[in-house]
């Protein structure tokens, strides 16, 4: 049996999830979490052999939880299955260690196949959108990545600054340089691209 643990805030999407992979006979749903940081404790209790995973959830995103399992070295490969077809978004999951990347309009049939490929130490990304992310690079150093996305939250140059311990000078400059790399008009303007690229 292919042991699955599923991670996912809304409660209707993790049911419909967990009854369909539960209609294949050679997998078994054995933990459900409705936020990032339940799904590696349970990672860490359960040993699964497969997460999967949205990607935005309360406490740690699925991506920052990709990160922590391979860390930790949980031995659990991790798919994550989002609304986001957002290049971004697949380039950091695979940066951080994920095996898969499905969308949640995949067809039930795709789903449970992709599983299985990752679980027999292959990669299952949806092909469209893998095509697209080696075309469109994210220009972003962490640091700016850092910075657009306070900015984006509202904070002031001062505040950004204080909550990176960098000077407000050199949050000026990461803004400035980041607003010019996206093509942007502005901060906000910045932010809101960068969420749409998934960069953020």
């Amino acid at each position: 049996m292919i042991r699955v643990l599923i991670a996912e805030d809304q409660s209707l999407v993790l049911g419909a999830l967990a009854a369909l992979i539960e209609t294949e006979r050679d997998f078994e749903v054995i933990a459900r979490a409705p936020d990032g940081q339940e799904a590696l404790n349970q990672c860490e209790e359960h040993r699964p052999d497969i997460v999967l995973t949205d990607i935005e959830m309360p406490h740690m995103t699925g991506l920052e939880l990709a990160a922590e399992i391979r860390r930790r070295e949980l031995g659990a490969h991790v798919v994550i299955v989002t609304t986001f077809a957002r290049p971004g978004y697949l380039r950091r999951a695979l940066e951080a260690g994920a095996s898969g990347y499905l969308l949640k309009d995949s067809k039930a049939e795709e789903l449970a196949n992709a599983l299985r490929l990752v679980h027999a130490g292959g990669r299952a990304i949806d092909p469209e959108l893998a095509a697209e992310a080696w075309t469109a690079p994210d220009p972003l150093t962490d640091r700016e990545r850092q910075v657009v996305r306070l900015a984006g939250e509202g904070l002031s140059t001062a505040a950004i600054a204080n909550e990176l311990h960098l000077s407000e000078g050199t949050v000026r400059n990461y803004l400035s340089e980041a607003i010019g790399k996206v093509g942007a008009a502005n901060r906000v303007e910045a932010a809101r691209i960068a969420r749409e690229k998934g960069w953020l």
